[in-house]
């Protein structure tokens, strides 16, 4: 996903927006652009590549120095990652500048219309057809604010828009609709941004912008309205965490930081989730009891690495709570008319509150009269304010691409969930759930042993730098962490990797199995699910018997394991559910150390941005 900085005030602008963008990286992008305003006109600068590419050109061709600014890093969509395509865009005058993160939809027949008007325009982009359109605009109103929100009315899609204009040279106009854009207000200056990162440095007074709302930005405060020109109620909220949370903190990679942090990550999910009486109050729960007692089906939303929590939490939500539970891919969602009614409990899970897929399901689920309950990391973010209710993850900001702090966090917020749908619906008894809620805390810890122990993985990992393809199988809660050791390795390592579930193998994937083929088996804890445990030991000795090199993820004490393990990697003995939240670790240093190995960079994969903002 694109990132956008904007800024007004006493600053240097280009210094802050160029600061802001190197925070935003972790989005992914192709290109980059800066413009400033000074000395009564406009400059830009913009090049394919990274922000170093950008910065060796503003090295050689300076920009003039101004207090007013806007950066962007593109994530290509309409045209390829060219310096034409990149953004800023200006219109033919060079006055007006624009950013711009998502699609417009309608932009073929804005484009025909201006070019019938005489407006040449020299991109591939969507973009430049709004240069070109608030030019037109503010000639008529001479109100960059208001030449926005008459832009907007004409615009079809989803889309965030920042821009200037050399006649207003101490403003800078924001619009949103269906993608994120959070206001900073600082002493004497203004900022705007993709994400709160871009401007923590600076302040850690943040303004939610709502759907379909424009903010004009001065020195000396903001003002925000709705498309229509209403004045727009707005929630000003506290950031939580500071610059050095986002930084690496002496770590190669993010990643890395962030795997290390998952024990602290862990254990602020579940910080005063429990009353003094020992029930569960999850105060960003604001569905009432009563419709919790009437629900009869719960549907989780989900993508990617979100989608493998759902999957675990559907074994929680089902054996807790004895309602029937569906996990569905965000994207498929609402086109296939999915059966949804008033007494269905939809929960979205995403990250970035930002997910386009997920947010359309979770528009859709509410049309249909369900309730909605989101799961998200990122306070003001969009299906949060959607949602009727949220649960916020507490794993502060994940700058890598691929997820690893935030799933385990998202895991710990579907348990809670689940127990507190227990706990309301009658299903779990008082000492049952404090009984889990005490092995939930107990976990952190348990993490922190698993991390520990990882130079074995290092060294793995390592040795199958050189390897095509790695399979992974579980069972029961197993197979979903498959499934996301698998999106790992295919995210960070750029490999041929799969996960299946155990007893599938012989319906068609055993077929795969070749000589020193890496498999990676999750097994499950022999006193938990006993059956199920003999069941995949027998798996790990069909593909071993067929040359697998075999890698075995087991508890501590499961000796049955031994003699078929080519590699044992061991966690600590946790409830059956639970065990995701240790046996994903060592999958995660896996992948991380195997991608570093073939010279990859973990924290911003080929292809891949942090949060997906259009369908």
């Amino acid at each position: 996903m694109c990132g956008i900085v904007g800024y007004v005030g006493t600053q240097p602008a280009l210094d802050v927006v160029l600061a802001g963008l190197r925070r935003l990286e972790y989005r992914g992008y192709d290109s980059a652009g800066v413009a400033v305003l000074a000395d009564g006109g406009l400059a830009a600068a913009k090049k394919a590549g990274k922000l170093g590419s950008l910065e060796k050109e503003l090295a050689t061709n300076p920009l003039p120095v101004g207090a007013t600014g806007i950066g962007h890093t593109r994530w290509a969509t309409h045209g390829a990652p060219t310096d034409t395509n990149a953004h800023p865009h200006l219109d033919n005058a060079g006055r007006v500048a624009v950013v711009h993160n998502g699609i417009i939809e309608n932009f073929a027949c804005l484009r025909a219309e201006l070019t019938g008007r005489g407006h040449d325009l020299t991109s591939e982009t969507d973009t430049e057809v709004v240069a070109h359109l608030l030019a037109e605009e503010f000639s008529s109103c001479a109100d960059l604010g208001e030449a926005m929100r008459l832009v907007c009315r004409r615009l079809e899609g989803a889309f965030t828009l920042v821009a200037m204009h050399a006649d207003e040279p101490d403003v800078v106009v924001g619009a949103r609709r269906n993608s994120p854009l959070v206001v900073g207000v600082g002493q004497g200056e203004a900022f705007l941004a993709s994400d709160v990162a871009a401007f923590i440095a600076h302040t850690r007074s943040a303004i939610e912008l709502g759907q379909d709302q424009v903010v004009e930005l001065r020195r000396d405060g903001v003002t925000v309205t709705g498309f229509d020109g209403r004045p727009a109620d707005v929630r000003s909220y506290h950031v939580d965490w500071d610059v050095s949370a986002a930084e690496k903190g002496g770590y190669d990679y993010f990643m890395l930081k962030e795997i290390a942090e998952q024990p602290k990550a862990v254990a602020d999910t579940l910080l005063g989730r429990v009353d003094a009486s020992g029930s569960l109050t999850l105060d960003e729960v604001r569905i009432g009891a009563q419709e919790l007692r009437e629900t009869d089906k719960v549907v989780v939303v989900a993508c990617g690495t979100a989608f493998h929590a759902g999957l675990i939490a559907k074994y929680a939500i089902e054996h807790w709570t004895r309602l029937p539970c569906e996990v569905e891919l965000a994207s498929e969602f609402r086109y296939r008319d999915p059966i949804l009614d008033p007494r269905t409990l939809v929960i979205a899970i995403s990250q970035s509150g930002e997910t386009m897929d997920t947010l359309m399901a979770l528009r859709h689920a509410r049309e249909q009269g369900s309730k909605v309950l989101a799961i998200c990391n990122t306070n003001g973010s969009t299906i949060p304010r959607e949602a009727d209710a949220v649960l916020y993850t507490h794993a502060g900001p994940e700058v890598a691409v691929a997820s690893t702090k935030a799933f385990l966090t998202q895991l710990v917020a579907c348990y809670l969930v689940a127990l507190y749908l227990g706990q309301v619906r009658g299903t779990k008894w008082g000492d049952e759930i404090r009984a889990v809620v005490r092995e939930l805390s107990r976990i952190s810890r348990e993490v922190e042993r698993v991390l520990a122990t990882m130079e074995p993985v290092r060294e793995l990992a390592r040795s199958l730098a050189e390897k095509d393809t790695v399979l992974f199988l579980g069972r029961h809660v197993g197979h979903p962490v498959a499934l996301e050791g698998a999106l790992k390795l295919k995210e960070l390592a750029y490999m041929h990797a799969e996960g299946f579930a155990a007893g599938e193998l012989k319906h068609g994937p055993i077929a795969l199995i070749e000589e020193d083929l890496p498999v990676v088996v999750v097994v499950p804890s022999p006193a938990g699910r006993s059956v199920l445990h003999d069941k995949i030991v027998s798996n790990i000795q069909e593909i071993r018997a067929r040359g697998a090199r075999t890698i075995v993820v087991a508890e501590e004490g499961d000796e049955a394991v031994v003699p078929y393990a080519d590699h044992l990697i061991r966690i600590p003995a946790t409830p059956t559910l639970l065990q995701p939240l240790v046996a994903t670790v060592p999958l995660q240093v896996f992948a991380c150390e195997l991608a570093t190995a073939r010279g990859n960079d973990v924290d911003q994969p080929r292809n891949l941005a942090k949060s997906v903002t259009v369908e």
